[in-house]
C-alpha cells in the first residue's frame, strides 16, 4: 500500500517523514517530486573494480545546463534531503524524465527505514540530453512497514551511506567482505 498525499502530509507533521526543502506544490496524489541538485560526478577510471575504492570527480552543472552523453554513468544527487523513520521510501523516475531517455537509477531505487540523506542518482541516457540543476528528476513514494523494525538504517554499524552530503557518493561496495 502506497501512502496518499494526505498521509504523507500527516507523516511530515508527525516528523516520521522529513523533506527539506518541502514545497506543497510538489506533492502529488501519492508521491513527492524531487529535483536534481547542482552537483554531478563521474568515475575517474574507465574500468571499475568492485573490490576497490573507485574514486569519482565532482563538478557542478552550469547555469546553461550540462549535456549527458550515452555510455557514461553520471552520479547525481537530489536537491532534497529526506528522512524516513517508519516507512520504506522508493525513488522512481518521472515519466517526463524517462521520455527524454534519462534513467535516474540503475538498481538503487529503494531506501531503508531510517535512511536520512540526499539521494545519489545513477544517471544514464540513451542519447545526448541537456539537463539542468533544479529540474524535476524523480518522485518519492512511501510504503508502510508491517511490524516493528529492529535495525533502522541510520543506527546500523555497517551502514555505508549515513554521512550527510549535498554531493553524489560513489559506490562503497569495496567495504563489503567478499
Amino acid at each position: 500500500m502506497i501512502l496518499s498525499d494526505k498521509k504523507i502530509l500527516a507523516e511530515i507533521e508527525n516528523g516520521t517523514i522529513v523533506i527539506e526543502p518541502f514545497d506543497r506544490s510538489y506533492l502529488g496524489s501519492n508521491s513527492y517530486d524531487v529535483h536534481l541538485g547542482k552537483h554531478l560526478a563521474v568515475y575517474q577510471s574507465a574500468i571499475l573494480d568492485a573490490k576497490k575504492h573507485n574514486e569519482i570527480s565532482h563538478f557542478d552543472i552550469p547555469e546553461e545546463g550540462y549535456v549527458l552523453q550515452p555510455g557514461t554513468l553520471y552520479l547525481g544527487v537530489t536537491a532534497e534531503y529526506t528522512e524516513t523513520h517508519t516507512h520504506v521510501p522508493f525513488l522512481e523516475g518521472k515519466s517526463s524524465t524517462g521520455r527524454l531517455g534519462i534513467d535516474i537509477h540503475a538498481t538503487a531505487g529503494k531506501g531503508d527505514v531510517g535512511f536520512c540523506n540526499t539521494w545519489t542518482l545513477e544517471i544514464s541516457c540513451v542519447h545526448p540530453v541537456r539537463i539542468y540543476a533544479g529540474m524535476p528528476i524523480g518522485q518519492l513514494i512511501y510504503f508502510p512497514v508491517d511490524g516493528e523494525v529492529e535495525n533502522s538504517y541510520n543506527t546500523k554499524q555497517d551502514a555505508k551511506y549515513t554521512t550527510r552530503t549535498i554531493r553524489p557518493v560513489e559506490s562503497m561496495m569495496w567495504k563489503n567482505r567478499f
